[in-house]
Protein backbone atom coordinates (compact mmCIF):
# COMPACT_ATOMS: atom_id res chain seq x y z
CA UNK A 1 0.00 0.00 0.00
CA UNK A 2 2.91 2.14 0.25
CA UNK A 3 2.43 2.90 -3.56
CA UNK A 4 -0.56 4.08 -3.39
CA UNK A 5 -1.14 7.84 -2.24
CA UNK A 6 -2.85 9.42 0.85
CA UNK A 7 -5.99 10.74 -1.52
CA UNK A 8 -6.20 8.04 -2.90
CA UNK A 9 -6.48 5.89 0.11
CA UNK A 10 -8.73 8.04 1.67
CA UNK A 11 -11.21 7.56 -1.22
CA UNK A 12 -11.06 3.68 -1.44
CA UNK A 13 -11.93 3.93 2.58
CA UNK A 14 -14.92 6.29 1.78
CA UNK A 15 -16.04 4.44 -0.79
CA UNK A 16 -16.04 1.12 1.37
CA UNK A 17 -17.77 3.40 3.90
CA UNK A 18 -20.66 4.36 1.67
CA UNK A 19 -20.86 0.01 0.51
CA UNK A 20 -21.20 -0.24 4.27
CA UNK A 21 -23.92 2.35 4.62
CA UNK A 22 -25.80 0.98 1.24
CA UNK A 23 -25.85 -2.62 2.75
CA UNK A 24 -26.82 -1.52 6.06
CA UNK A 25 -29.80 0.47 5.09
CA UNK A 26 -30.86 -1.75 1.81
CA UNK A 27 -31.05 -4.82 4.33
CA UNK A 28 -33.33 -3.28 7.08
CA UNK A 29 -35.51 -2.11 4.17
CA UNK A 30 -35.82 -5.05 2.50
CA UNK A 31 -36.72 -7.24 5.47
CA UNK A 32 -38.88 -4.24 6.56
CA UNK A 33 -41.06 -4.83 3.36
CA UNK A 34 -44.78 -5.10 3.54
CA UNK A 35 -44.74 -8.28 1.47
CA UNK A 36 -48.35 -7.93 0.46
CA UNK A 37 -47.86 -4.15 -0.84
CA UNK A 38 -44.97 -5.45 -2.39
CA UNK A 39 -47.19 -8.12 -3.86
CA UNK A 40 -50.07 -5.90 -5.32
CA UNK A 41 -47.20 -3.41 -6.88
CA UNK A 42 -45.86 -6.24 -8.36
CA UNK A 43 -49.24 -7.61 -10.12
CA UNK A 44 -49.61 -4.45 -11.41
CA UNK A 45 -46.71 -4.83 -13.08
CA UNK A 46 -44.33 -2.50 -11.49
CA UNK A 47 -40.56 -4.10 -12.80
CA UNK A 48 -38.72 -2.85 -9.26
CA UNK A 49 -41.19 -4.65 -7.15
CA UNK A 50 -41.32 -7.71 -8.93
CA UNK A 51 -37.49 -7.96 -9.61
CA UNK A 52 -37.66 -7.27 -5.33
CA UNK A 53 -40.23 -9.94 -4.90
CA UNK A 54 -38.49 -12.38 -7.11
CA UNK A 55 -35.38 -11.43 -4.54
CA UNK A 56 -37.28 -11.89 -1.54
CA UNK A 57 -38.78 -15.70 -2.54
CA UNK A 58 -34.82 -16.87 -1.79
CA UNK A 59 -33.84 -14.87 1.49
CA UNK A 60 -31.04 -17.36 1.76
CA UNK A 61 -29.52 -16.37 -1.19
CA UNK A 62 -30.10 -12.65 -0.52
CA UNK A 63 -29.12 -13.17 2.86
CA UNK A 64 -25.78 -14.58 1.39
CA UNK A 65 -24.88 -12.11 -0.42
CA UNK A 66 -25.34 -9.04 2.15
CA UNK A 67 -23.42 -11.26 4.68
CA UNK A 68 -20.67 -11.60 2.46
CA UNK A 69 -20.32 -8.22 1.20
CA UNK A 70 -20.68 -7.05 4.53
CA UNK A 71 -17.95 -9.67 5.88
CA UNK A 72 -15.61 -8.23 3.16
CA UNK A 73 -16.16 -4.41 3.98
CA UNK A 74 -15.96 -5.15 7.73
CA UNK A 75 -12.61 -6.64 7.62
CA UNK A 76 -10.85 -4.64 4.75
CA UNK A 77 -11.89 -1.04 6.39
CA UNK A 78 -10.76 -1.33 9.60
CA UNK A 79 -7.36 -2.47 8.00
CA UNK A 80 -7.27 0.38 5.92
CA UNK A 81 -8.31 2.88 8.19
CA UNK A 82 -5.58 1.86 10.85
CA UNK A 83 -3.00 1.71 7.65
CA UNK A 84 -4.16 5.63 6.51
CA UNK A 85 -4.03 6.58 10.27
CA UNK A 86 -0.61 5.17 11.20
CA UNK A 87 0.93 6.45 7.97
CA UNK A 88 -0.91 9.97 8.73
CA UNK A 89 0.47 10.27 12.20
CA UNK A 90 1.90 6.88 13.47
CA UNK A 91 0.56 5.17 17.07
CA UNK A 92 -0.89 8.09 17.88
CA UNK A 93 -2.77 8.49 15.09
CA UNK A 94 -3.92 5.04 14.83
CA UNK A 95 -5.89 5.30 18.59
CA UNK A 96 -6.93 8.77 16.98
CA UNK A 97 -8.48 6.63 13.93
CA UNK A 98 -9.61 3.96 15.48
CA UNK A 99 -12.18 6.14 17.49
CA UNK A 100 -13.29 8.00 14.71
CA UNK A 101 -14.02 4.94 12.52
CA UNK A 102 -15.93 3.77 15.38
CA UNK A 103 -18.13 6.89 15.32
CA UNK A 104 -18.69 7.30 12.07
CA UNK A 105 -19.30 3.62 11.34
CA UNK A 106 -21.78 3.34 14.31
CA UNK A 107 -23.54 6.76 13.87
CA UNK A 108 -23.39 7.01 9.89
CA UNK A 109 -22.53 3.49 8.73
CA UNK A 110 -25.08 1.38 11.14
CA UNK A 111 -27.61 3.40 12.94
CA UNK A 112 -28.43 5.95 10.42
CA UNK A 113 -29.01 3.84 7.30
CA UNK A 114 -30.92 1.18 9.01
CA UNK A 115 -33.29 3.53 10.89
CA UNK A 116 -33.79 5.13 7.48
CA UNK A 117 -34.60 2.11 6.18
CA UNK A 118 -36.92 0.92 8.56
CA UNK A 119 -39.01 4.02 8.15
CA UNK A 120 -39.07 4.21 4.28
CA UNK A 121 -38.60 0.56 3.04
CA UNK A 122 -39.66 1.04 -0.37
CA UNK A 123 -37.90 4.04 -0.70
CA UNK A 124 -34.45 2.01 -0.78
CA UNK A 125 -35.40 -1.66 -1.25
CA UNK A 126 -36.53 -1.46 -4.66
CA UNK A 127 -33.66 0.76 -6.23
CA UNK A 128 -31.21 -1.34 -4.16
CA UNK A 129 -32.83 -4.62 -5.89
CA UNK A 130 -31.16 -3.65 -9.18
CA UNK A 131 -28.02 -3.79 -7.61
CA UNK A 132 -28.46 -6.92 -5.08
CA UNK A 133 -29.26 -8.97 -8.19
CA UNK A 134 -26.58 -7.82 -10.86
CA UNK A 135 -24.12 -8.62 -7.73
CA UNK A 136 -26.08 -11.82 -6.62
CA UNK A 137 -25.11 -12.74 -10.78
CA UNK A 138 -21.20 -11.78 -9.85
CA UNK A 139 -20.57 -13.47 -6.73
CA UNK A 140 -23.35 -16.82 -7.30
CA UNK A 141 -20.27 -19.24 -6.75
CA UNK A 142 -19.43 -17.87 -2.93
CA UNK A 143 -23.09 -17.37 -2.71
CA UNK A 144 -23.84 -21.16 -3.71
CA UNK A 145 -20.87 -21.87 -1.52
CA UNK A 146 -21.95 -20.41 1.72
CA UNK A 147 -25.72 -21.22 1.40
CA UNK A 148 -24.57 -24.51 1.30
CA UNK A 149 -22.64 -24.84 4.61
CA UNK A 150 -25.20 -22.51 6.59
CA UNK A 151 -28.13 -24.93 5.42
CA UNK A 152 -26.19 -27.84 6.06
CA UNK A 153 -25.51 -26.83 9.48
CA UNK A 154 -29.36 -25.78 9.76
CA UNK A 155 -30.09 -29.42 9.32
CA UNK A 156 -27.80 -30.60 11.57
CA UNK A 157 -29.18 -28.36 14.47
CA UNK A 158 -32.80 -29.82 13.38
CA UNK A 159 -34.13 -26.37 11.86
CA UNK A 160 -35.89 -26.25 8.58
CA UNK A 161 -34.06 -24.15 5.59
CA UNK A 162 -37.65 -23.27 4.24
CA UNK A 163 -39.27 -19.68 3.89
CA UNK A 164 -41.30 -19.25 6.84
CA UNK A 165 -45.01 -18.66 5.37
CA UNK A 166 -46.51 -15.21 5.39
CA UNK A 167 -49.96 -16.34 5.38
CA UNK A 168 -52.29 -14.41 7.97
CA UNK A 169 -54.77 -15.77 10.45
CA UNK A 170 -58.00 -14.52 10.78
CA UNK A 171 -57.14 -12.75 13.87
CA UNK A 172 -53.94 -11.02 12.29
CA UNK A 173 -55.95 -10.17 9.66
CA UNK A 174 -58.16 -8.22 12.16
CA UNK A 175 -55.00 -6.90 13.25
CA UNK A 176 -54.15 -5.50 10.06
CA UNK A 177 -57.51 -4.02 8.72
CA UNK A 178 -57.61 -2.25 12.38
CA UNK A 179 -54.40 -0.48 11.42
CA UNK A 180 -55.08 0.42 8.22
CA UNK A 181 -56.11 3.37 9.24
CA UNK A 182 -57.73 6.41 6.57
CA UNK A 183 -56.29 4.09 3.74
CA UNK A 184 -59.59 2.14 4.40
CA UNK A 185 -62.44 4.00 5.75
CA UNK A 186 -63.77 3.12 9.18
CA UNK A 187 -67.15 1.68 7.61
CA UNK A 188 -65.61 -0.69 5.51
CA UNK A 189 -62.87 -1.41 8.45
CA UNK A 190 -66.09 -2.42 10.19
CA UNK A 191 -67.78 -4.76 7.45
CA UNK A 192 -64.58 -6.97 7.08
CA UNK A 193 -64.19 -7.63 10.59
CA UNK A 194 -68.30 -8.61 10.08
CA UNK A 195 -67.28 -11.12 7.58
CA UNK A 196 -64.28 -12.79 9.40
CA UNK A 197 -66.48 -12.89 12.64
CA UNK A 198 -69.56 -14.67 10.40
CA UNK A 199 -67.82 -17.74 11.53
CA UNK A 200 -68.27 -16.71 15.52
CA UNK A 201 -71.78 -16.43 15.01
CA UNK A 202 -74.68 -19.65 13.95
CA UNK A 203 -77.97 -18.79 12.62
CA UNK A 204 -79.29 -19.41 15.90
CA UNK A 205 -77.84 -15.78 17.04
CA UNK A 206 -79.35 -14.21 14.78
CA UNK A 207 -82.70 -15.83 13.88
CA UNK A 208 -86.16 -14.27 14.25
CA UNK A 209 -87.90 -16.11 17.58
CA UNK A 210 -90.49 -18.47 16.43
CA UNK A 211 -92.64 -16.51 18.69
CA UNK A 212 -92.31 -13.54 16.33
CA UNK A 213 -92.46 -15.32 13.19
CA UNK A 214 -95.15 -13.71 10.89
CA UNK A 215 -96.96 -16.69 8.86
CA UNK A 216 -100.25 -17.57 8.00
CA UNK A 217 -102.46 -20.09 10.04
CA UNK A 218 -104.81 -21.66 8.05
CA UNK A 219 -106.80 -23.07 10.73
CA UNK A 220 -107.99 -19.21 11.13
CA UNK A 221 -111.05 -17.98 9.73
CA UNK A 222 -110.87 -17.15 6.36
CA UNK A 223 -111.65 -13.07 6.58
CA UNK A 224 -109.16 -13.53 9.62
CA UNK A 225 -106.32 -14.99 7.00
CA UNK A 226 -107.52 -12.19 4.57
CA UNK A 227 -106.74 -9.51 7.12
CA UNK A 228 -103.13 -10.99 7.32
CA UNK A 229 -102.40 -11.30 3.89
CA UNK A 230 -103.52 -7.25 3.29
CA UNK A 231 -101.69 -6.23 6.28
CA UNK A 232 -98.75 -8.34 5.10
CA UNK A 233 -94.95 -6.70 5.47
CA UNK A 234 -93.04 -9.76 4.39
CA UNK A 235 -92.39 -11.05 0.73
CA UNK A 236 -92.39 -14.61 2.17
CA UNK A 237 -94.86 -16.01 4.37
CA UNK A 238 -95.07 -19.37 6.27
CA UNK A 239 -98.35 -21.18 5.88
CA UNK A 240 -99.02 -24.09 8.66
CA UNK A 241 -101.27 -25.62 10.18
CA UNK A 242 -102.05 -24.72 13.83
CA UNK A 243 -99.07 -23.87 15.15
CA UNK A 244 -95.42 -22.91 13.29
CA UNK A 245 -94.11 -26.86 13.73
CA UNK A 246 -97.04 -28.06 11.69
CA UNK A 247 -95.57 -26.06 8.45
CA UNK A 248 -96.91 -26.54 5.22
CA UNK A 249 -94.68 -24.30 2.61
CA UNK A 250 -93.65 -20.83 2.61
CA UNK A 251 -95.76 -18.75 0.64
CA UNK A 252 -94.92 -15.93 -1.54
CA UNK A 253 -97.25 -12.36 -1.95
CA UNK A 254 -96.21 -12.17 -5.28
CA UNK A 255 -98.41 -15.09 -6.32
CA UNK A 256 -101.24 -14.02 -3.93
CA UNK A 257 -101.49 -10.47 -5.13
CA UNK A 258 -101.79 -12.28 -8.87
CA UNK A 259 -104.64 -14.55 -7.63
CA UNK A 260 -106.69 -12.53 -5.83
CA UNK A 261 -106.79 -9.93 -8.83
CA UNK A 262 -108.32 -12.66 -10.84
CA UNK A 263 -110.36 -13.01 -7.86
CA UNK A 264 -109.56 -16.87 -7.85
CA UNK A 265 -107.76 -16.73 -4.31
CA UNK A 266 -109.14 -19.74 -1.62
CA UNK A 267 -107.49 -21.43 0.63
CA UNK A 268 -107.19 -24.91 -1.33
CA UNK A 269 -105.07 -22.26 -4.05
CA UNK A 270 -102.79 -20.52 -0.88
CA UNK A 271 -102.06 -24.29 0.36
CA UNK A 272 -101.51 -25.17 -3.37
CA UNK A 273 -98.63 -21.76 -3.24
CA UNK A 274 -97.18 -22.54 -0.33
CA UNK A 275 -96.48 -26.32 -1.20
CA UNK A 276 -95.04 -25.36 -4.48
CA UNK A 277 -91.32 -25.57 -3.21
CA UNK A 278 -89.89 -27.98 0.14
CA UNK A 279 -89.38 -25.97 3.15
CA UNK A 280 -86.03 -25.69 4.13
CA UNK A 281 -84.77 -26.31 7.46
CA UNK A 282 -80.98 -25.40 8.86
CA UNK A 283 -79.46 -26.77 12.29
CA UNK A 284 -79.37 -24.18 14.88
CA UNK A 285 -75.58 -24.16 15.00
CA UNK A 286 -74.72 -23.57 11.65
CA UNK A 287 -72.36 -20.43 11.24
CA UNK A 288 -73.34 -17.53 9.10
CA UNK A 289 -70.50 -18.18 6.77
CA UNK A 290 -71.54 -21.64 6.14
CA UNK A 291 -75.42 -20.46 5.80
CA UNK A 292 -74.38 -17.84 3.55
CA UNK A 293 -73.12 -20.55 1.20
CA UNK A 294 -75.53 -22.32 1.42
CA UNK A 295 -78.54 -20.06 0.49
CA UNK A 296 -76.84 -19.43 -2.63
CA UNK A 297 -75.79 -23.01 -3.53
CA UNK A 298 -79.21 -24.22 -2.84
CA UNK A 299 -80.93 -20.38 -4.29
CA UNK A 300 -82.62 -20.03 -1.07
CA UNK A 301 -83.46 -16.77 0.47
CA UNK A 302 -85.19 -18.28 3.78
CA UNK A 303 -84.56 -21.00 6.65
CA UNK A 304 -86.24 -22.75 9.38
CA UNK A 305 -83.98 -23.08 12.55
CA UNK A 306 -84.50 -26.34 14.03
CA UNK A 307 -82.91 -28.26 17.01
CA UNK A 308 -81.91 -31.42 17.18
CA UNK A 309 -85.31 -32.57 18.24
CA UNK A 310 -86.30 -31.00 14.94
CA UNK A 311 -88.59 -28.16 16.39
CA UNK A 312 -88.65 -24.76 14.91
CA UNK A 313 -86.79 -22.45 17.01
CA UNK A 314 -87.11 -19.13 14.66
CA UNK A 315 -86.48 -18.32 10.96
CA UNK A 316 -83.32 -16.79 9.17
CA UNK A 317 -82.77 -14.80 6.11
CA UNK A 318 -80.54 -14.00 3.76
CA UNK A 319 -80.91 -10.44 5.13
CA UNK A 320 -80.28 -11.11 8.32
CA UNK A 321 -77.03 -12.19 7.07
CA UNK A 322 -75.96 -8.94 5.68
CA UNK A 323 -77.03 -7.37 7.97
CA UNK A 324 -74.49 -8.74 10.08
CA UNK A 325 -72.10 -7.69 7.51
CA UNK A 326 -73.71 -3.93 6.46
CA UNK A 327 -75.78 -3.34 9.38
CA UNK A 328 -79.57 -2.40 9.28
CA UNK A 329 -80.90 -1.88 6.13
CA UNK A 330 -81.60 2.23 7.06
CA UNK A 331 -81.13 4.77 5.08
CA UNK A 332 -79.99 6.81 8.06
CA UNK A 333 -77.73 5.50 10.70
CA UNK A 334 -79.74 7.79 13.13
CA UNK A 335 -82.51 5.41 12.81
CA UNK A 336 -80.59 2.39 13.86
CA UNK A 337 -82.91 2.11 17.40
CA UNK A 338 -83.79 -1.45 18.02
CA UNK A 339 -87.25 -1.20 17.43
CA UNK A 340 -87.59 -3.18 21.38
CA UNK A 341 -85.57 0.00 22.43
CA UNK A 342 -87.69 3.10 23.61
CA UNK A 343 -85.98 6.17 25.05
CA UNK A 344 -86.72 7.95 28.39
CA UNK A 345 -85.97 11.48 29.38
CA UNK A 346 -83.55 10.47 31.96
CA UNK A 347 -81.31 8.41 29.84
CA UNK A 348 -82.30 5.24 30.29
CA UNK A 349 -83.95 2.83 27.78
CA UNK A 350 -86.96 0.59 28.39
CA UNK A 351 -86.30 -2.61 26.21
CA UNK A 352 -88.54 -5.78 25.35
CA UNK A 353 -87.45 -8.93 27.13
CA UNK A 354 -87.46 -10.73 24.05
CA UNK A 355 -84.99 -8.58 22.19
CA UNK A 356 -82.07 -9.78 20.84
CA UNK A 357 -79.21 -9.70 22.70
CA UNK A 358 -76.87 -8.96 19.56
CA UNK A 359 -79.36 -6.82 17.84
CA UNK A 360 -79.41 -4.50 20.68
CA UNK A 361 -75.33 -4.52 20.86
CA UNK A 362 -75.22 -3.56 17.34
CA UNK A 363 -77.54 -1.20 17.30
CA UNK A 364 -77.45 0.72 20.49
CA UNK A 365 -73.80 -0.04 20.63
CA UNK A 366 -73.62 -2.25 23.62
CA UNK A 367 -71.28 -4.15 25.30
CA UNK A 368 -73.91 -6.77 26.71
CA UNK A 369 -72.74 -10.51 27.16
CA UNK A 370 -73.58 -12.37 23.75
CA UNK A 371 -71.93 -15.92 24.85
CA UNK A 372 -75.17 -17.71 26.70
CA UNK A 373 -78.81 -16.58 26.39
CA UNK A 374 -80.09 -15.10 22.99
CA UNK A 375 -82.78 -12.65 24.11
CA UNK A 376 -82.37 -10.35 26.94
CA UNK A 377 -85.13 -12.31 28.92
CA UNK A 378 -82.88 -15.39 28.98
CA UNK A 379 -79.89 -13.32 30.12
CA UNK A 380 -81.37 -12.10 32.82
CA UNK A 381 -82.89 -15.08 33.98
CA UNK A 382 -80.02 -17.08 33.50
CA UNK A 383 -78.09 -14.85 35.84
CA UNK A 384 -80.77 -15.23 38.61
CA UNK A 385 -81.21 -18.36 38.28
CA UNK A 386 -85.05 -18.07 38.72
CA UNK A 387 -88.04 -15.82 37.12
CA UNK A 388 -87.66 -12.56 38.63
CA UNK A 389 -90.27 -10.31 39.65
CA UNK A 390 -91.12 -6.78 38.65
CA UNK A 391 -88.82 -4.21 40.93
CA UNK A 392 -86.10 -6.53 40.84
CA UNK A 393 -83.01 -4.99 39.87
CA UNK A 394 -79.58 -6.21 38.91
CA UNK A 395 -76.10 -5.29 37.03
CA UNK A 396 -74.67 -7.49 34.43
CA UNK A 397 -71.45 -6.23 32.30
CA UNK A 398 -71.95 -2.34 34.26
CA UNK A 399 -75.36 -2.47 33.34
CA UNK A 400 -77.93 -1.49 35.62
CA UNK A 401 -81.41 -3.61 34.83
CA UNK A 402 -84.57 -3.21 36.15
CA UNK A 403 -86.94 -5.60 35.51
CA UNK A 404 -90.28 -3.64 34.96
CA UNK A 405 -92.72 -6.71 33.80
CA UNK A 406 -92.29 -10.32 34.18
CA UNK A 407 -95.47 -13.05 33.01
CA UNK A 408 -95.52 -16.22 31.37
CA UNK A 409 -92.42 -17.38 33.26
CA UNK A 410 -90.38 -14.64 30.95
CA UNK A 411 -89.24 -11.15 31.72
CA UNK A 412 -91.25 -8.50 29.45
CA UNK A 413 -89.88 -5.25 29.93
CA UNK A 414 -86.77 -4.23 31.40
CA UNK A 415 -85.26 -0.66 31.81
CA UNK A 416 -81.76 -0.37 30.88
CA UNK A 417 -79.21 2.32 32.24
CA UNK A 418 -75.97 1.96 30.40
CA UNK A 419 -72.31 2.50 32.24
CA UNK A 420 -72.42 5.96 30.67
CA UNK A 421 -75.17 7.99 30.81
CA UNK A 422 -76.29 8.64 27.36
CA UNK A 423 -78.76 11.56 26.23
CA UNK A 424 -81.85 10.94 25.14
CA UNK A 425 -81.44 13.18 21.96
CA UNK A 426 -78.22 11.53 20.96
CA UNK A 427 -80.68 8.14 20.20
CA UNK A 428 -82.76 8.08 17.23
CA UNK A 429 -86.45 7.41 17.58
CA UNK A 430 -87.60 3.91 16.26
CA UNK A 431 -88.41 3.03 13.01
CA UNK A 432 -92.03 3.69 12.01
CA UNK A 433 -92.04 0.80 9.98
CA UNK A 434 -90.82 -2.55 11.87
CA UNK A 435 -87.42 -4.32 10.11
CA UNK A 436 -88.67 -6.64 7.78
CA UNK A 437 -87.15 -10.26 8.73
CA UNK A 438 -89.23 -11.97 6.10
CA UNK A 439 -88.07 -9.67 3.23
CA UNK A 440 -86.02 -12.07 0.79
Amino acid sequence: MDDFSPASLLTALALLLLLSIFINGSETALMSLNRYRLRHRAQAGERGARLTERLLRRPDRLIGLILLLSTIVNVITPMLASFIAFRMGGDVGVAVGAVLLTVITLVFCEVAPKTYGALHPERLAIPAAYVYQALLFLFQPLVWATNLLANGVLRLLGASDRQASHALSGEELRTVVAEAGAMIPRRHQQMLVSILDLEKVTVEDIMVPRNEIVGIDIEDDWDAILDKIRQAQHTRMPVYEGEIDRIIGVTHMKRIAHEMARGRLTLDSLVQTAVARDVYFVPAGTPLNTQLLNFQHGKRRMAFVVDEYGDILGLVTLEDILEEIVGEFTTDPATMMHRDVHTEDDGTFVVNGSASIRALNRAMQWKLPTDGPKTLSGLIVETLENIPEAGTTLKIADYMLEVLQAADNAVKTVRVRPPAPQLASAAAKPDEQEPDHNIV
